[in-house]
């Protein structure tokens, strides 16, 4: 793609807010800086929707007069600092690019420098580790690449590559961010913008395809981080406690009495407090900044015009709020938190669901020819947030990695060795929440021992074994790690192979059917046994295990 034209940059503006607006509470959670005044995911989100629906109002096939629509929109709507500055990145751009119909690679490039310089004049004090730092380093990428190619898609990839890659560096030029391990919530904001670019110059349909694409470092846990942010500032330390915006328009109104001179505007209230913006478009002014009296900003405004509209939150507040409900949420998770974590491991989704409806707390997916790593389940020791685990491999070869992933986590962690799903199955009968973990693990251990196994599955080759001669594609039965009956009919492998293993005293059977295998099969097998064993009860679960079309259980 060699140009814009009206239908991209409409789709870009749309996906921009549809990208927002998904990671609306994502991005509030990151924000620390400089103050909590308000929700920067929020602010960011409904700036954006401002513009698009100015953009959705104008009938023009000019990408300068829509961008300049999008402009206008986002600064009726800013909603704080983040809103402001994304609403001056957007001006900077749509003044770079006035009087073009459409653009090319270059073209667009520039407009992102300009909107960069328009972003940073705006700020009383640029403060790098923020959104200034992203749109700076995605700019400068991003024209070096236009001067060496034509292709629009390549240039939005690189500022959303570099646009990521800025964001990761926030919280090394930011000491507030670096201390809670997150990334600048405003910086967040724009990467989602430029990713919906690129989504959209790449040919995806903004509203269905846009891949969500957040940056996470993964020496923190998310949730932790996010708390941390947001309880990080104490409201006692807010040195200016109220967020004002007003919108001004210069030379009207019954009070005014001073020619507009924005310089003079900026100094009088730079004096007031800190976090200021001004933003001027025509005759319509819009300011924000962050002081202890408002008044004096209404004060000052009215002298130059009328105001229009005026918006105050008590940030003290708004922040002790935030703490109220971050200790509400820990308090829930933390009721969540089970005191012994136990996790399994198979695949398929209905042996997940069997696991965790019999009280695992977590399944990790593996099993035969597919085992976890020890980072695996040392990652699943770790998220359960519990004060000790147990581990169920459910498989042989899952043991080592289990047993390392035990010594390195930094809570108890036992190993129950279960060679098979339906011992791990069996296991789970023995637990109980109340009891202490050496209790629970002598409990499921002699559940597990209590069940006998068969799975069935078909050999892969012709071989020789324990005198048993078994050709590829037979169907074999394995019983506790035996193989106890092939052939090249299921039917006839599984009663073989059941009869050699029910007894007497035997009174329940478990039949679980994988991937492929239809439930009325099952029952068949069921209804057989029940006639066969008029003393045995069945049961019959969908497991969607591949490779096993069959594990059964007998106890």
């Amino acid at each position: 793609m060699e140009t814009i034209t009206n239908i991209e940059f409409v789709k870009m503006v749309n996906a921009a807010v549809s990208i927002l607006t998904k990671n609306t509470e994502h991005i509030n959670k990151l924000n620390v800086f400089p103050v909590p005044d308000g929700d920067t995911g929020t602010n960011m989100s409904m700036s954006m929707q401002t513009g698009a629906e100015y953009v959705a109002n104008l009938n023009s096939t000019s990408v300068s007069e829509l961008a300049t629509a999008a402009s206008k929109g986002l600064l009726m709507g800013a909603r704080g600092n983040s809103g402001v500055i994304l609403s001056q990145i957007f001006r900077g751009f749509s003044k770079s690019i006035e009087g073009l119909k459409e653009l090319n690679a270059i073209q667009y490039a520039k407009a992102l420098n300009d909107a960069k310089d328009m972003a940073y004049k705006a700020v009383m004090k640029p403060t790098e580790g923020t959104i200034l730092t992203v749109i700076r380093l995605s700019a400068e990428a991003a024209y070096k690449v236009a001067e060496n190619t034509n292709d629009i898609e390549e240039v939005a990839k690189v500022t959303f590559e570099e646009a990521k890659k800025a964001l990761a560096l926030t919280p090394d030029l930011l000491p507030v961010l670096k201390e809670v391990g997150v990334v600048d919530s405003g910086g967040q904001g724009l990467v989602y913008v430029f990713q919906a670019f690129y989504e959209v110059l790449s040919g995806k349909i903004a509203d269905e395809d846009i891949q969500i694409d957040t940056v996470n470092d993964a020496n923190f846990d998310q949730t932790s981080r996010e708390f941390d942010a947001q309880v990080s500032i104490n409201p006692e330390d807010i040195q200016f406690g109220y967020c004002t915006t007003i919108l001004l328009e210069t030379g009207k109104g019954t009070t005014f009495n001073k020619k507009w001179d924005y310089d003079k505007f900026y100094d009088r209230l730079s004096k007031l407090g800190d976090s200021l913006l001004v933003l001027q478009d025509e005759n319509m002014v819009k300011a924000h900044v962050h002081v202890e009296d408002p008044g004096k900003v209404l004060s000052i405004a009215t002298e130059y015009g009328s105001i229009a509209s005026v918006k105050i939150d008590n940030m003290r507040d708004q922040q002790q709020a935030v703490i109220d409900r971050v200790n509400r949420e820990k308090a829930e998770l933390q009721k969540n938190i089970p005191e012994t974590a136990v996790i399994a491991v198979a695949g398929g989704d209905g042996l997940v669901e069997l696991f965790t409806s019999m009280g695992a707390t977590d399944v990790i997916a593996g099993g035969q020819t597919m085992n976890p790593s020890t980072q695996d389940i040392l990652t699943a020791i770790e998220n359960s947030k519990a004060k000790q685990a147990i581990i169920l491999p459910n498989n042989s070869n899952i043991f080592m990695s289990a047993s390392q992933a035990a010594d390195m986590a930094e809570i108890p962690v036992e190993v129950i060795k279960t060679r098979t799903i339906q011992q791990g199955l069996s296991s789970l009968l023995g637990l109980n929440p109340e009891s202490k973990l050496d209790e629970n693990v002598k409990s499921m251990t002699d559940s597990a021992s209590l069940v006998k196994s068969i799975e069935l599955t078909q050999a892969i080759r012709d071989t020789n074994l324990d005198g048993r001669e078994i050709k590829n594609n037979d169907y074999i039965a394995i019983a506790d790690g035996s193989i106890i009956s092939n052939g090249n009919k299921a039917k006839d492998v599984i009663y073989n192979a059941l009869e050699k293993t029910i007894s007497d005293e035997d009174a329940i059977v478990t039949i679980i059917y994988g991937a492929g295998v239809k439930e009325k099969t099952a029952n068949q097998l069921a209804s057989h046994l029940e006639k066969k064993y008029p003393d045995i009860e069945t049961e019959v679960h969908y497991g969607g295990q591949s490779l096993y079309p069959l594990l059964i259980s007998i106890e």
